[in-house]
């Protein structure tokens, strides 16, 4: 998991919060009479401890998968809390593969009771980042010979920021600043608290030296003045493709050195292309991480 930038400790950490809440167990118990937390009450009264089986994890729709990495981790994980025998995962399909309906992506062996308790977290958590793969893939096959990339944001699901931005790279786009802390990014408020644009950047260059600073702008003239301070990435925001065409060679006429340049606000599959075309660098897009549906994804029990 290191390998493909996933932190194993935060990825267990992940899984055991949602087999929490699957399982009611401690902070997430939520009480109610006549319940038996810890235990999947439904699949432990029909199903003996030591029966072993066999399931397939299928897709039920075309996409691109992401999160791969984690089947055999919620198996471990479910093993662990039961004691029972580990479940084992062949997985049969990388991440950032394109699949079609029915294929098979995995196959569990192990304990069915362990295959069945880890079913709805394992689902949850691949069902999610593979569909953010898939829409991901769609703006990255319409930016396609145009020179720009798609990037994501920080409007990323509480606790599952690590797993969308890399569900994003699996669907071939690119992730900005992980956070608050290893980029700075100069916006409409810090400019007001600062007084102004020049300011805000001043500021930030002088408590952060190393750090970089990216500068959002909605004008030319703003484009313009924060070139002008020393910004060489511009965020662009909001504007029509007319008015980001005329901002971009501005921006880039104001100096010698390069410029990377960003669309950002209100941008939609259908207007993706005519925006690159303005010559920008990249388009940032929310909906990578808030907005992608699902991939259907479904574990089946085989003999």
């Amino acid at each position: 998991m290191t390998a493909a930038g996933l932190d194993p400790d935060r990825v267990r950490s992940v899984v055991r919060d949602a087999l929490a809440e699957d399982l009611g167990i401690g902070g997430a118990v939520v009480q109610v009479p006549g319940a038996a937390p810890g235990h999947d009450v439904t699949s432990e009264s029909t199903i003996g401890a030591e029966v072993p089986g066999r399931a397939h994890v299928v897709a039920r729709a075309a996409g691109v998968i992401s999160g791969m990495p984690l089947v055999p981790v919620v198996l471990a994980e479910v093993s662990a809390w039961t004691g029972l025998p580990a479940a084992t995962a062949e997985l049969r399909v990388p991440d950032g593969r394109a699949v079609v309906r029915d294929d098979v992506l995995a196959v569990l062996h192990g304990p069915v009771q362990v295959l069945l308790i880890a079913e709805r977290t394992l689902l949850n958590l691949v069902c999610r980042t593979s569909g953010t793969a898939t829409h991901t893939r769609r703006w990255v096959d319409e930016l396609a010979g145009t020179g720009a990339q798609v990037l994501d944001t920080r409007k990323t699901t509480p606790g599952l920021r690590m797993l969308e931005k890399y569900a994003v790279r699996c669907g071939g786009g690119t992730n900005k600043r992980m956070g608050l802390y290893d980029v700075a990014m100069v916006k409409d408020n810090h400019k007001i608290a600062a007084g102004s644009v020049a300011e805000a950047y001043r500021l930030v260059r002088q408590r952060f030296p190393e750090v970089a600073v990216q500068v959002e702008v909605t004008t030319t003239a703003e484009a313009v003045e924060a070139v002008q301070i020393g910004a060489r990435f511009l965020l662009m925001d909001n504007m029509s493709p007319a008015l980001l065409a005329e901002s971009v060679k501005a921006a880039r006429a104001t100096t010698g050195e390069p410029i990377e340049i960003e669309a950002t606000g209100g941008l939609t599959l259908e207007v993706a292309a005519e925006y690159a075309r303005t010559g920008v660098d990249y388009l940032s897009v929310g909906g990578l991480t808030h907005s992608s549906p699902i991939l259907d994804l479904a574990i089946d029990l085989v003999g």
